[in-house]
């Protein structure tokens, strides 16, 4: 069975699911991995929430979890003092690839497919630095969503998910997003703001980012705004669940229902 989605004017995606408990190419207990990635402030993190919010997640304890976000922020490696001393002035960049522990992003994930319970670093964003003796524990899922600005950049790291969205939003929106963000959230300034995203936000995205589009099987342009994406995306997983034999905790939304499935809003 294959179901088409076209998401974007004139790009079509195409999905396949069968009802034999595979799905993508996922057998057994294996999780379904779903990548997330986009723009600073595109919106990764809210459209993940949303997901999870339609599958009735969020509010369940984190051992009972059928599904599970982590961010790509949480694999921040550990600072050396020169690039303390940077960071502190807005001249580090934290948007170039070498800014991630990338190995422990890759052994992380093996372990989430392996089934295994891992434990994620916290991230302060105030200090640059990972939070002593703090860790968010990811107890085995069915479903793994991993978010981040570049998760699809490293081909061993991209190649380990089943399903690769890419969040695409216009870059004056999500300047708009992030200065108040980093101010009122992350401790920042304006100047310190500004001077970090021309200096190296803007120009990070450009070169590491948006060449990683081309990997998503599915773009959603506006973010979390495209509520028919986000549901076409919450039915797919949702038929993932309910092939493994269990019951899926909310009803289906009407718009993924055959009869108004590709009806765009006037």
């Amino acid at each position: 069975m294959m179901a088409y989605m076209s998401i974007n004017s004139g790009t079509t995606r195409k999905m396949s699911f069968g009802f034999n408990g595979k799905m993508n190419g996922v057998e057994g207990k294996t999780p379904f991995l779903i990548g997330v990635s986009g723009g600073t402030a595109s919106g990764k993190s809210t459209v993940c929430k949303r997901i999870m919010e339609k599958l009735g997640q969020v509010d369940m304890d984190h051992m009972q979890r059928r599904v599970v976000c982590i961010s790509q922020d949480s694999f921040y490696r550990e600072l050396t003092p020169a690039e303390k001393l940077k960071a502190e002035k807005g001249q580090y960049n934290f948007d170039h690839p070498d800014a991630f522990d990338n190995d422990m992003i890759l052994l992380t994930l093996q372990d989430i497919l392996a089934g295994v319970k891992c434990q994620i670093p916290v991230y302060d964003y105030r200090t640059n630095s990972l939070m002593k003796d703090q860790v968010t524990t990811i107890y085995p899922a069915d479903v793994v969503l991993f978010e981040g600005i570049l998760v699809f950049y490293f081909p061993k790291i991209r190649d380990l998910f089943h399903m690769k969205l890419f969040v695409d939003t216009d870059s004056d929106t999500r300047l708009a997003r992030r200065v108040p963000r980093d101010i009122n959230e992350r401790g920042r300034d304006l100047d310190y703001v500004l001077n970090q995203y021309m200096n190296f936000v803007k120009p990070a995205f450009e070169e590491f980012c948006l060449p990683t589009k081309k990997f998503a099987d599915v773009i959603i342009p506006r973010g979390a705004d495209n509520t028919v994406a986000i549901d076409l995306i919450v039915q797919h997983i949702r038929d993932f669940l309910s092939n493994r034999g269990r019951v899926t905790m909310e009803p289906e939304s009407s718009i993924s229902r055959a009869e108004g499935l590709f009806k765009r809003p006037h």
